[in-house]
């Protein structure tokens, strides 16, 4: 059954109730919470259940792969590699709608990476409930966007969790409406920055420094 938690007052969450969805995480529990992008799936980095479940839930093929969920640059430095361009563009960036895949530290288990490349996808939201699940848990919150695995739409609010994902997730927090939008991709391969999809975050202010494809990837990608 899943435990639904309301937090009307989304910028400042109550610390009870953050706390309340942190137990169940800890547990090994798959948490459905808002982000600055669309609502998220996620559990704690070493709960193997949940994570295959994650996979069941959105029906993931064994290539795609979870991002991380940071509370700070500093954290994020412990599981990714930040070459200078990379670190530039993260401290540009974050926090907000946006999702830079780099290469991974050796803390990131291989299960968790790309396989060829053995990169990972890291994200810093601004949301201020993403960031006090990441923070509560003490460590990075393995994440996906939450696209209906039928139609590939986005889940915006809670009652979209529940059509789509209940038999899936074990807390369910209730908060404000979110974008429409997952969040833009980014990768830096080397001194090269690349989009691979275009989401919720702007680039705008990046075109100089970005690689952008011809018809870059519509935002109901895998992260």
């Amino acid at each position: 059954m899943t435990t639904r938690i309301v937090i009307e007052q989304w910028g400042d969450p109550n610390p009870r109730k953050i706390q309340q969805a942190v137990d169940i995480l800890h547990r090994g529990g798959v948490a459905a919470y808002p982000t600055d992008s669309i609502y998220a799936l996620g559990c704690a980095i070493e709960a193997r259940d949940a994570i295959e479940k994650i996979f069941r839930a959105k029906q993931m093929n064994k290539n795609q792969r979870l991002a991380l969920i940071c509370p700070d640059l500093s954290t994020a430095s412990e599981f990714g590699l930040f070459s200078q361009t990379a670190f530039r563009l993260a401290q540009r960036i974050f926090p907000g709608p946006y999702t830079l895949v780099v290469p991974a530290t050796r803390t990131v288990p291989r299960t968790l990476t790309d396989h060829k490349r053995r990169t990972v996808g890291i994200r810093i939201p601004s949301h201020p409930i993403a960031q006090a699940l990441a923070q509560g848990l003490g460590r990075p919150l393995l994440t996906t966007s939450a696209m209906a695995p039928e139609t590939h739409e986005p889940c915006r609010d809670a009652d979209d969790i529940l059509e789509n994902f209940e038999p899936f997730v074990d807390v369910l927090i209730d908060a404000e409406q979110t974008p429409a939008e997952p969040s833009t991709v980014l990768e830096v391969d080397g001194e090269n920055i690349k989009l691979l999809r275009m989401g919720q975050g702007p680039i705008e202010d990046f075109l100089d420094v970005i690689e952008v494809p011809e018809e870059p990837k519509k935002a109901a990608g895998r992260r």
